[in-house]
């Protein structure tokens, strides 16, 4: 019995022994398995869970005025960190230099004392920190100085200096078209110019190989794993930084006059659709005014008057009506189907021609025009307004362009007065920059031009796209018709609503238009807003500009548009005719217009001699910055205003309207070689502002 269980003892003695040899020769054989077969594999694996390629931002691209002004750039900010277990860091090294090394730091920032950088970093060292933060936000200067400092000047990763790019979008003229600049940030509907060319100025982000340290950080292992990221385009916009100053200035110093809600201006160069100058302002919960919405994009509201000029033209264009013919305006009061209609004249204007109508802006007139013609088939009017293409949104390339509506009898809220309202303006609606669209097509003699923001997109000196004027319509309507057009907008300023527009220098064509502004849910109550606009050009005969002025809800006593929208256009016309060159067919013209002023005309130039030669003739002078090298003059009635003439390196400056002597020592000391042709005042040169300069390249300077 006893030999028998010794027997059973022993088995299962060498079952559990078997089953343990086996077990620990499996475990030996997975080992050399997964050491020696399936080695490459999960090392890589497991330095995949703590290392990763992670994006290095590209430098967002620049955004330029027509002059080169820049307007929007990207400015490197850094993060600095330390290793402090770099493999360059020897005991012997940082022991002898720590003190050094805490006394720059304390230079530089000067929130800690070289005492308390010396004791923050040894006991860094001592926890065997990889990535200890030195300080954010530290600007490029700065970060150049650090890599002088003991320690740092080691070398990348020796001495444990880690610096991490950030690019902080800067607009170094702040309000100055900041909404049709725009913005593109993570997480946000993008806006403007960097929204419609994200993809142009984005760049190309790099990629650095960076390793999953204590804390969660990430710290970069070495250069040799990076790819480069490349910066990206530049694009060089129409805008003129001097008239978009003007335009912004014009229209705050309004709208804070009328304690008006938000206003935009547009100017647009005739012959090319080219836009000058936007400006869009809104007042805040504390009165003040910020570009907080491009109104002259996005805002798409009944024009009122100034939608008078189409309904004339569908009219004109289908040979109804001529600028002679007669129609009875009555005593100031009509009914139409129903509705009451009033003139703003107590006791009406009568019997007047339709220049006088339109003129006068006279609301029955115009109706009983369109009525005359138009009550069988009111169809044929509304599409002929849409033949003009009024009815369909121009399709700019910035984002949020407001939908255009022109009522036919398929809507459903149409009526039998519906197309009498829209001849004057309302049932309808239109942005600002649709209606001035329009209003330079007619300026254009019939050709309507696509509004134009960008002219090029550039990498560095070469040009990667140049965006060519692009047309619309050839003619929106024939020339004559356009012609007779002009011819009723110059009457408004000369004997209409705008009277206080005529100038003896130059002549302003253009269309007032003072509209009242529905409440969604009240339609016209007894709590009435208005909206005051004036679209026009100038020259009147010869046009070079376009422009639009709406100023929405005045809260004064004035909210005609004669004495709310007209004045400043009048002071963004006035100071592109006092400064353009070009609008003027011979610069002797300018003895005329020196006559007609107490203060002598002046050349743009050096804002320290200018001044100098306007305090020996005791003409008063002020000055947007007296610090400014470089300036733009513009002759008033009583002293000389000087504007900001921007002098930016690399690029070719804008010398036009400049001495021979001041355009040659600014171009001379960019690198070019000049030559001339003619005396007097720069009229042209052959190279357009805002291109990269070409050291030694010959540039010629044509004189008037």
């Amino acid at each position: 019995m006893a030999e028998e269980k010794n027997r059973e003892f022993m088995i299962r003695s060498l079952v559990v022994f078997s089953a343990i040899l086996l077990f620990g020769l499996a475990v030996m054989v997975k080992a050399v398995l997964i050491q020696v077969v399936e080695g490459d594999y999960w090392r890589e694996k497991a330095e995949n869970l703590t290392t990763v390629y992670r994006d290095i931002e590209a430098v967002r691209g620049n955004i330029y005025s027509d002059d080169g002004s820049m307007m929007a750039t990207s400015v490197p900010i850094y993060e600095v960190r330390m290793d402090l277990n770099a493999d360059g860091l020897k005991n012997e090294v940082f022991n002898s230099e720590i003190d050094s090394l805490s006394i720059c730091l304390a230079g530089l920032f000067k929130e800690q004392s070289a005492v308390e950088w010396k004791r923050e970093l040894v006991t860094a060292r001592q926890n065997g920190s990889r990535y200890h933060l030195i300080k954010r936000r530290v600007k490029y200067g700065q970060m150049k100085a650090l890599r002088e400092f003991p320690i740092f000047n080691l070398g990348k990763y020796q001495g444990g200096l880690i610096v991490l790019q950030q690019n902080k979008r800067e607009k170094p003229f702040r309000m100055l078209a900041a909404r049709t600049i725009g913005y593109d940030r993570e997480g946000v509907t993008p806006v403007g110019l960097e929204g419609a060319y994200s993809a142009e100025l984005a760049g190309v982000s790099g990629k650095r190989l960076m390793q999953k340290i204590s804390g969660g950080l990430w710290m970069p292992i070495n250069d040799e794993n990076e790819i480069e990221p490349m910066d990206g385009y530049d694009i060089h916009t129409t805008v003129n930084l001097n008239i978009q100053d003007v335009a912004e200035n014009a229209l705050l110093k309004q709208l804070e006059r009328h304690d008006a809600h938000h206003g935009c201006v547009i100017l647009m160069e005739v012959e090319t659709g080219a836009i000058k100058a936007i400006a869009n302002l809104s007042r805040d919960d504390d009165g003040d005014y910020w570009e907080y919405y491009n109104y002259a994009i996005g805002e798409s509201a009944e024009p009122g008057s100034t939608f008078k000029l189409p309904s004339l033209v569908v009219a004109l264009e289908d040979g109804f009506i001529e600028l002679k013919d007669s129609v009875d305006a009555g005593n100031g009061k009509a009914e139409f189907h129903g509705e009451t209609m009033r003139d703003s004249k107590e006791g009406g204007y009568g019997k007047i021609s339709v220049k006088e109508t339109f003129a006068y802006s006279s609301n029955i007139g115009l109706m009983r025009l369109i009525e005359r013609h138009y009550a069988n088939e009111p169809a044929k009017f509304i599409k002929g307004l849409r033949k003009m293409n009024l009815g369909e949104p121009i399709g700019i390339e910035i984002a949020g362009e407001g939908d255009p509506l022109i009522k036919d009898p398929s809507n459903k809220s149409w009526s039998l007065i519906s197309y009498l309202w829209s001849s004057i303006g309302y049932e309808v609606k239109m942005t600002p920059l649709q209606i001035l669209t329009f209003y330079n097509a007619i300026a254009n003699d019939g050709k309507m031009m696509k509004p134009q923001f960008v002219r090029r997109v550039t990498n560095k000196s070469s040009v990667v796209k140049e965006f060519e004027p692009q047309v619309i319509s050839k003619q929106v309507c024939s020339i004559e018709t356009a012609k007779k057009a002009q011819e009723l907008m110059k009457a408004v300023v000369n004997i209409g609503t705008a009277k206080n527009l005529k100038s003896s220098n130059y002549q302003i064509a253009g269309k007032t238009g003072t509209a009242r502004i529905a409440k969604s849910s009240e339609g016209y109550g007894k709590k009435i807003s208005y909206q005051a606009s004036f679209a026009g050009y100038f020259p009147a005969d010869n046009p070079k500009y376009s422009c639009i002025v709406v100023v929405n809800a005045p809260n004064r006593a004035v909210y005609y548009a004669s004495h709310v929208a007209a004045p400043i256009f009048e002071e963004i016309a006035d100071k592109v005719y006092a400064t353009s060159i070009k609008i003027h067919d011979e610069l002797q013209e300018q003895g005329a217009i020196t006559s007609l002023t107490k203060v002598p005309v002046s050349k743009n130039g050096s804002q320290r001699d200018l001044t100098r030669v306007f305090e020996e003739l005791h003409v008063p002078v002020s000055s947007d910055n007296p610090e400014e090298k470089w300036v733009v003059t513009q002759t008033g009635h009583d002293k000389v205003r000087m504007g900001r003439r921007a002098i930016v390196e690399n690029l070719v400056p804008n010398v036009i309207g400049m001495s021979v002597q001041d355009a040659v020592f600014i171009l001379e000391n960019s690198g070019l070689k000049v030559r001339m042709k003619g005396r007097g005042v720069i009229k042209e040169q052959s190279i357009a502002p805002g291109e990269r300069i070409i050291r030694g390249q010959n540039i010629t300077l044509e004189m008037s």
